[in-house]
């Protein structure tokens, strides 16, 4: 008669089969991901046209505040004064690359109003583009309210 039990500590945590399985899964998961990327078919979903385009220039002012400019008129449109967090932060994070890669800081971004209400914050200089609904409502309305003119 034997005297060694079966306890729970010999029995493996997960079954080998359900690992390999698992695994299986895994790999099949990665190569179909590995294969649309690698095939060049985009997967994002088209931008509706732009109905409207802001050409504005920002500049940081003494006071903390930044100064709105009208590309085009070279006028000053707005002054945005106070925390204005995602606001900064979006400029930040344009202003960056172009730092990065040595571009001046002059050129004018655009605001892009698309045909479905969407706003799109883009460098044309770094081709760098920030979706602005990504954001919720709110951080877009910040950038919303430089949109001056009627839209067509």
């Amino acid at each position: 008669m034997s005297t060694h039990h079966h306890s729970l500590e010999d029995a493996p945590l997960v079954p080998p089969m359900a690992v390999a399985i698992l695994g299986g899964f895994l790999l099949c998961s990665l190569l179909i991901v590995a294969t649309v990327r690698w095939s060049g078919v985009e997967i994002r979903t088209p931008d509706a046209p732009s109905i409207h385009i802001e050409r504005l220039v920002f500049e940081d002012l003494p006071d903390g505040s930044i100064a709105v400019i009208d590309a085009e008129s070279r006028r000053l449109t707005e002054t945005i004064r106070g925390e204005a967090g995602f606001l900064r932060g979006a400029l930040r994070v344009l202003a960056h690359e172009r730092t990065r890669r040595g571009i001046s800081d002059r050129a004018p971004f655009e605001l892009h109003l698309r045909q479905d209400g969407r706003l799109t914050l883009m460098d044309p200089q770094t081709g760098v583009r920030l979706d602005l609904e990504s954001f919720g409502p709110q951080h877009a309305s910040s950038f919303a309210r430089l949109m001056k003119r009627e839209a067509p």
